[in-house]
Parts: C-alpha cells; sequence; structure tokens
C-alpha cells in the first residue's frame, strides 16, 4: 500500500501564488505518473496537472500558462506550484499516483486551496 501525503493548501487572495506538494511512502522501479487533480462542490472532478516519471507533462486547459508541475523522482515527491490563481481555482486538490504496469491507482486525502479576497 501506498500513502500520499499532501501540503501546502490555503487561502489567498486572488493574483496571489501557492505551492503544493505530495509525498508518496515509498518508491517505485517502474514507469509511473504523479498528478493533481481538483474537484469543487457540486462539480466532477477534473485534471488540473500530471508528470511522468520521466518528466512528460499534462495541463488542464484551466491552468496552462499558471500552474506549473514538477517532481522529485528521489523523494517521491510532486509539486504544482500555482501563480495567477483566479476564485474559480477553488477547490480541494487531490494528490493521485498511477502505476499503469502494476494497475496501481492512489489517491491523497485532499487539501483545500480557497482563493478569495
Amino acid at each position: 500500500q501506498v500513502q500520499l501525503v499532501e501540503s501546502g493548501g490555503g487561502l489567498v487572495q486572488p493574483g496571489g501564488s501557492l505551492r503544493l506538494s505530495c509525498a508518496a511512502s515509498r518508491s517505485f522501479f517502474s514507469s509511473n505518473t504523479m498528478g493533481w487533480f481538483r474537484q469543487a462542490p457540486g462539480n466532477k472532478r477534473e485534471l488540473v496537472a500530471t508528470i511522468s516519471s520521466g518528466g512528460s507533462t499534462k495541463y488542464g486547459d484551466s491552468v496552462k500558462g499558471r500552474f506549473t508541475i514538477s517532481r522529485d523522482n528521489a523523494k517521491n515527491t510532486v509539486f504544482l506550484q500555482m501563480n495567477s490563481l483566479k476564485p474559480e481555482d477553488t477547490a480541494v486538490y487531490y494528490c493521485n499516483l498511477k502505476v499503469p504496469i502494476l494497475r496501481e491507482d492512489y489517491w491523497g486525502q485532499g487539501t483545500q486551496v480557497t482563493v478569495s479576497s
């Protein structure tokens, strides 16, 4: 079993920045993808950004140009730098780890991000 521990959420004013972190409790030799999804009240969970163990990235359309995902493979950690935050970015942000060859899919407990003046 793998645990994902998220940190870095909070309250920020519009136009501000936050940095989320997510650390996995173990490493994988297999190719894997770590990323962030978010869910606002009444909405479906949506993609924010993902990054593969090889460094390939994917972003949701609403965050392109404002958010940057990165990872430290040595520390089994993924980061999400969020700039130019908007009220519509308010949501619970969930860390995700997928290991396709093992058919494993893990989720963090979620961290609240609130963008409000």
